[in-house]
């Protein structure tokens, strides 16, 4: 008797059952530990007959770890919350960033012949999806959860628990995106001991593009695509929570002396960031949960029969470009509060850089068809998203002129924030710049799918966003840690980073010009009329090392000085009291600092 249920299906369901099986699991765990934890557990600290205390295994083994295990699980505290999104925001970067050193590694030569082209397509994925959903995005929610409520002078987030629960959702949903490579793992590791369990080999990494175009993501058989559209799926649910978050924080939560005139700049880009998400993640929430039915329940929302392949482009794209907006404005909060600092002046026209905000936040929604200029959309349509394309550059050289006009005549100081934001406002200008003439509809045409708009999007990505997100935590490291990092081994690593991204990336822009088609594993069949993409491919993958490199110097350097670097005795440490630039947050360490002083002078034990 044959099953009821397509293959397919069925292997869908059996991938879902491993998946809520390790979830009910890691549900079980956690409760056994709340359980073991919470005082009316079954072997809570307590007395003996004999007058000793009693102490169950769990408390003796939380006391002899250097970190409690359950106060992290269970906190809803919005600084402990933040520590948690920033070091998640680190695993998923380094594990991205290992697929980009794959993918590069590949191109060395002109045959597929380091990877075969499906692992190399699965690379280009899972790199995309990780690091645009699961670094960017919660690397600057951690920000925000640290000094959100600093900065506006809230005691805590709106909603402490629903802040909890939202950053909670993260890991499942990036074990979901990321399952077969996990699951093939640990069947692997299993059948060296053991018996081999079919089930684990079920999943293959996706090999769609995180664009997820149709018909191929609607098509393709492999169930690790059904997890992969929930997982992001329960991402967004997260994003969505923690905009809301924000949004409730900024809008209730400030203090009295915190009005709209006197709102830090960083405060003002996170806000419309979380109001793009808000208006942008339902709507790819909507379209993951269409894609799901057509691959599983026989709808044609995709399906030519039905909607068609371009109206999942034109749901993806209305999320897709605000996107770059949710990843890159919280980066340009953060140039707009960093620069001044060590450039010795206030911010050059504060109302300017907050109103070209605002302009951006609206205009991100009227761009997206310009990356379907190819698909023969309506000429008339073509022309008046070009117009808009175009427009939103305006915002954008507002904040350059702006920031480069802050530096003139200042009393600029190289410390590796400074570095960082002086190289991210440069590269962002290449990235600006190369991307305005694909807002053209002739030179979209001939730059469409290839190494340009990757060259051209990392710039953005890695120019101005990842570079930011370095000063940020050389910036605040004092803060976090009481503890100074190596400033010279900073400034070297900032330097090389500058340098790695320029290299990497530069000849993608080449490549591109060239008509180097990207998501090409070989690209033996260009080498006969071009034979220098080789060498442009040698020079990439050579800046790619060397931000490899310049990224394990950043690691080194804030691990080895959480440990033993310099502690910081003073609540100003980048001397801003001079210039009037002494923020909220400082100030709030500065207090932290005396009121620890004076616990060790009156002999209190510190927490």
């Amino acid at each position: 008797m044959s099953s009821p249920l397509p293959a397919s299906v069925g292997e869908s369901l059996a991938a879902a059952a491993l998946a809520g099986t390790l979830l009910l699991g890691a549900g079980w765990l956690s409760y056994r530990i709340r359980s073991n934890a919470s005082p009316g557990s079954r072997d809570p600290p307590g007395t003996r007959a004999d007058g000793g205390t009693r102490t169950s295994r769990v408390s003796r083994l939380r006391a002899g770890l250097p970190y409690d295990p359950v106060r992290w699980l269970t906190t809803v505290n919005h600084r402990d919350i933040g520590t948690l999104y920033l070091l998640f925001a680190v695993v998923a970067a380094l594990w991205g960033g290992t697929d980009a050193l794959m993918i590069r590694t590949e191109l060395l030569t002109p045959a597929a012949d380091v990877w075969d082209e499906r692992t190399y397509n699965a690379l280009f994925t899972t790199h995309g999806l990780t690091m645009l959903f699961f670094f960017v995005t919660p690397a600057f929610t951690g920000v925000a959860n640290y000094f959100l409520p600093l900065f506006v002078g809230a005691d805590e987030m709106a909603f402490p628990r629903v802040n909890a629960l939202a950053f909670w959702l993260l890991p499942p949903s990036l074990l979901l995106v990321r399952a077969g490579l996990v699951t093939e793992v640990f069947g692997k590791a299993l059948a060296a001991v053991g018996p081999r369990v079919d089930v684990l080999y079920l999943l293959e990494p996706p090999t769609t593009g995180w664009t997820l175009y149709t018909p191929l993501s609607a098509t393709l058989a492999n169930p690790q695509i059904d997890l992969l559209l929930l997982g992001l799926h329960l991402s967004g649910i997260a994003t969505v929570l923690g905009a809301v978050n924000i949004l409730v924080t900024v809008l209730v939560d400030r203090a009295p002396d915190v009005t709209w005139a006197n709102l830090d700049i960083l405060t003002w880009t996170l806000l419309t960031t979380a109001g793009i998400i808000l208006f942008a993640f339902p709507l790819l929430g909507s379209a993951l949960v269409m894609l799901l039915l057509d691959r599983n329940f026989g709808t044609t929302f995709f399906a030519v029969e039905g909607g068609g392949p371009i109206l999942w482009q034109h749901l993806f794209w209305f999320f897709g470009h605000p996107e770059v907006y949710i990843l890159v404005l919280p980066a340009f909060g953060l140039v707009s509060l960093i620069l001044p600092k060590f450039a010795g002046r206030k911010l050059f026209g504060f109302k300017f850089v907050v109103y070209s905000t605002l302009a951006i936040g609206v205009l991100s929604f009227g761009v997206w068809a310009h990356h379907m200029f190819a698909t023969g959309i309506d000429p008339r349509l073509q022309a008046s998203f070009m117009a808009v394309s175009l427009a939103i550059a305006v915002p954008s050289a507002v904040k350059t002129f702006n920031w480069m006009t802050t530096l003139w005549r200042g009393r600029i100081r190289l410390a590796a924030p400074m570095i960082l934001s002086i190289g991210g406002v440069g590269l962002f200008i290449v990235g600006g710049v190369t991307g305005i003439f694909l807002a053209s509809i002739p030179v979209d045409r001939v730059l469409h799918d290839t190494h340009y708009v990757v060259g051209h999007f990392h710039f953005i990505v890695m120019g101005v966003i990842a570079m930011m997100a370095f000063a940020a935590s050389y910036y605040w490291f004092p803060l976090l840690t009481r503890r100074m990092y190596d400033r010279r081994m900073a400034r070297v690593q900032a330097y090389t980073l500058i340098v790695g991204v320029f290299v990497t990336f530069f000849p993608l822009l080449l490549l591109g010009m060239d008509g180097h088609p990207r998501r090409w594993a070989s690209y033996t069949q260009g080498m006969d009329t071009n034979p220098g993409w080789m060498l442009l491919h040698w020079i990439a993958t050579g800046g790619a090392a060397i931000i490899g490199a310049s990224v394990t110097l950043w690691l080194f350097n804030l691990v080895q000085s959480m440990r033993v670097g310099a502690p910081v005795t003073t609540g100003d440490p980048w001397n801003l009291k001079e210039t009037g630039q002494f923020t909220r947050e400082w100030a709030w360490f500065e207090e932290r600092l005396e009121e620890r002083r004076r616990r060790t002078t009156s002999g209190v034990e510190d927490d």
